[in-house]
């Protein structure tokens, strides 16, 4: 075993990844595209996305450049250079730090672009496919999400692997301390994924609330009816928003937990006695060589997904999910054994497999919670439901009530994963190796990130198929297949928010405890965070109304820009009183360019709050002589709090909008009733929660960690 082979299995495999995301790609745009009347619908998604992509990404490459510039002058010339630093000179620590945060933006702009851009293209592919069978178009979606979801893990993971590859070549940095230098990769992910996810959970959001309240509330038309003016920049926002904004999310959460993880992979090996320099480099890079491994298992799991016969679609993307499961832990058992024995503690690699077991079997139990909380075969959803018959205000109280309940499952979930995990580690035979078993945890819960994100991806390339289906008046029977389709994807979105905070939770924690070693490593003896100190208890107060005034700034954003659709909406059909009867055609155009400015208009504030928070709490308290300790305490109450409160809006948001969805299948008076409106209200009100504020509260607590990882030298 050498570190260049290693390093060579690493690349290959993203690239291999790389390849068939291509090959899946070209597979997906040989299929048909159907009529012109669906193909003038999917071109105008088309163009109104990428128009949107296209001036977001703008926006967050001026506020990237401009960080980096800060990172540069703060760690190059303002911090003066320390004997414990990697590399010998300020200039060079500000010089890695800088092009590890550069690389991680770009390489999460060029996955979430190339992504979407195949996924805009899937949705007229899929619905001329489930005009004949939908088997097809199952698959057709599927790969077209796949695409999304192996550029993602495979730039991610090329990412990290090429940048500790670039360092060791050009300077004499000792291997275990490059993860130092590349947290800034972590970092750079994070900072697009914030802006990414918020700008398109606003878009996404503020053009559903428009569309649903004025058409399906005031006017009484059905959803994607081509009348509403509101109808394109809708179905524009499914894929800015659970496509590039999700893609974004898991990006920053493969990436942090790569690098966290080989931090505390290094800190752990080199307290095992008698370990050879080689051995201890294999730990490090355990977590990037199970990544890979994943990748292949998720690419397997792809391409065994089919319908048979007439099941429910569903089950063929489940079965598709356990087999990639079965072989990401058979790929983990063999990392484990070749990277992680060790003669002094001859068993250890199998407690580490069974803490990666955890992860996988955390995973899943997310996946169940959350179809429990979500759809309307159970208890939660079905009360909300049944509450509507008196009205919207007994609905919305009924769905907070629920969303407030569901936070008691996965915190038990999450508490038992990282007990189990840390116990593993401790009793492995290493010393100090708990933290380390809690990595391998969240590593096990990744190892099928590829495969997730196509199912959600799988989400908004099936509700685009649908809508193209309705507004080009396909007949009813092709809407049947194309609504059973997108029940499904909504399933499968409603999983993946489960899946990324159960994924974030556990990846804070191995941050926060990574932030504390790279405290150490920096000369600052912290191994504690003691919150009776008046600084660090203010600096958890801080952390956790940090989260509550970001979530009230992301949704205030929704509100304001679906003030402006809605306005339009109602101005076009007075303008115009021939669109209602279907005889003059709305202007979509003219909506698709009002939410755009909107929605970047509106993620600025709430994303730089998020950003400057902790730099700012961490250079004042530094001021009193405790900064490193103060921003311990913001990350530590910001990431629990982060994680009930997104929990609570994910699944309340998801229960109302199927509460919603269980009257318009025919239920409690059906679609049109008093009941059916009172539900529309409370899924107006969800739809911030679950696509707004809870994906990016997601993104949030990473950020958290990433961002103290990246400026911690600066704290002490």
């Amino acid at each position: 075993m050498s570190e260049g082979l290693l390093l060579s299995i690493i690349i290959v495999i993203s690239l291999f990844g790389l390849l068939v995301a291509y090959l899946l790609a070209k597979w997906v745009l040989k299929k048909g595209v159907g009529s012109e009347a669906m193909q003038r619908i999917s071109n105008a998604i088309k163009e109104g996305a990428e128009a949107f992509l296209r001036r977001q990404f703008k926006t967050i490459i001026y506020l990237a450049l401009m960080f980096a510039m800060i990172l540069f002058i703060g760690y190059g010339f303002i911090r003066s250079h320390r004997d414990f630093d990697p590399v010998n000179t300020s200039i060079g620590l500000g010089f890695w730090i800088t092009l590890s945060f550069v690389l991680g933006a770009l390489c999460s702009l060029i996955a979430g672009y190339i992504g979407m851009w195949v996924s805009i293209r899937s949705n007229i592919r899929t619905a001329t496919a489930a005009m004949s069978s939908v088997d097809q178009a199952v698959r057709i979606a599927m790969r077209g999400g796949a695409v999304s979801g192996l550029m993602v893990v495979s730039m991610s993971l090329l990412g990290v692997a090429g940048l500790y590859a670039l360092v060791k070549f050009i300077s004499a940095v000792e291997a275990t301390r490059i993860p130092f230098l590349i947290v800034g990769y972590g970092f750079g992910a994070s900072f697009v994924a914030l802006f990414a996810q918020l700008g398109g959970g606003i878009y996404t959001k503020a053009a559903d609330v428009g569309a649903d309240l004025v058409g399906k509330v005031e006017a009484g038309i059905p959803e994607d009816d081509p009348r509403n003016p509101a109808v394109i920049a809708d179905l524009v926002g499914d894929n800015v928003g659970d496509c590039a904004g999700r893609g974004a999310d898991l990006f920053e959460s493969t990436a942090a937990e790569n690098i966290g993880a080989m931090i505390l992979a290094a800190v752990m090996a080199e307290k095992v006695p008698d370990a050879n320099p080689l051995w201890i480099l294999g730990v490090m890079l355990f977590p990037l060589v199970a990544r890979a491994f994943g990748i292949i298992a998720s690419v397997v799991g792809i391409l065994m997904v089919k319908v048979k016969g007439d099941e429910d679609p569903m089950k063929g993307l489940n079965r598709g999910y356990y087999i990639a499961v079965i072989l990401a832990m058979i790929g983990f058992a063999i990392a484990s054994r070749w990277l992680l024995h060790h003669e002094s503690a001859p068993h250890a690699w199998i407690n580490f497999f069974f803490a990666g077991l955890i992860g996988v079997v955390t995973s899943v139990a997310f996946v169940y919670i959350t179809q429990y909380y979500t759809e309307y075969k159970y208890r939660p959803t079905l009360s909300i439901a049944e509450a509507s018959q008196t009205g919207p205000a007994t609905n919305i109280i009924t769905g907070v009530a629920v969303g407030l309940e569901c936070t008691a499952l996965p915190v038990l979930v999450i508490s038992a994963a990282i007990l189990g995990a840390y116990y593993l580690g401790a009793t492995s035979g290493f010393k100090d190796a708990g933290l380390f078993g809690t990595a391998v945890a969240t590593m096990g819960m990744l190892a099928t990130a590829a495969y997730i994100l196509a199912m959600d991806t799988f989400g908004p390339i099936t509700d685009n198929a649908g809508g193209i289906i309705e507004m080009s008046h396909q007949p009813e029977e092709i809407r049947k297949r194309t609504d059973r389709l997108d029940a499904v994807g909504n399933t499968t979105k409603a999983l993946t928010k489960g899946y990324a905070i159960g994924s974030a939770a556990l990846a804070a924690f191995l941050l926060f405890s990574a932030y504390l070693d790279e405290v150490r490593n920096y000369g600052l003896n912290l191994k504690s965070v003691d919150i009776a100190k008046p600084e660090v208890f203010i600096g958890a107060l801080l952390g956790g109304m940090l989260v509550f005034l970001f979530s009230a700034f992301a949704i205030r954003a929704v509100g304001r820009a679906a003030f402006y659709i809605i306005k339009d909406v109602r101005a076009q059909f007075q303008e115009k009183p021939g669109i209602l009867a279907g005889t003059e055609d709305p202007d979509y155009g003219r909506c698709v360019d009002i939410v755009t400015k909107g929605a970047l208009k509106e993620m600025v504030l709430p994303g730089l709050l998020a950003v400057l928070m902790p730099v700012a709490v961490g250079i004042i308290f530094k001021l009193l002589g405790i900064g490193a300790e103060t921003v311990a305490s913001l990350l530590m109450v910001g990431t629990i709090t982060g994680i009930l409160l997104a929990t609570f809006f994910n699944n309340s948001g998801g229960a109302w909008d199927n509460a919603k969805k269980y009257i318009e299948s025919g239920f409690l008076g059906g679609k049109g009733s008093d009941t059916h409106k009172a539900a529309v209200v409370g899924d107006t009100v969800g739809d911030p929660f679950k696509d707004t504020a809870g994906p990016s509260l997601h993104v949030l607590i990473k950020l958290l960690s990433t961002i103290t990882l990246v400026l911690a030298p600066l704290f002490i």
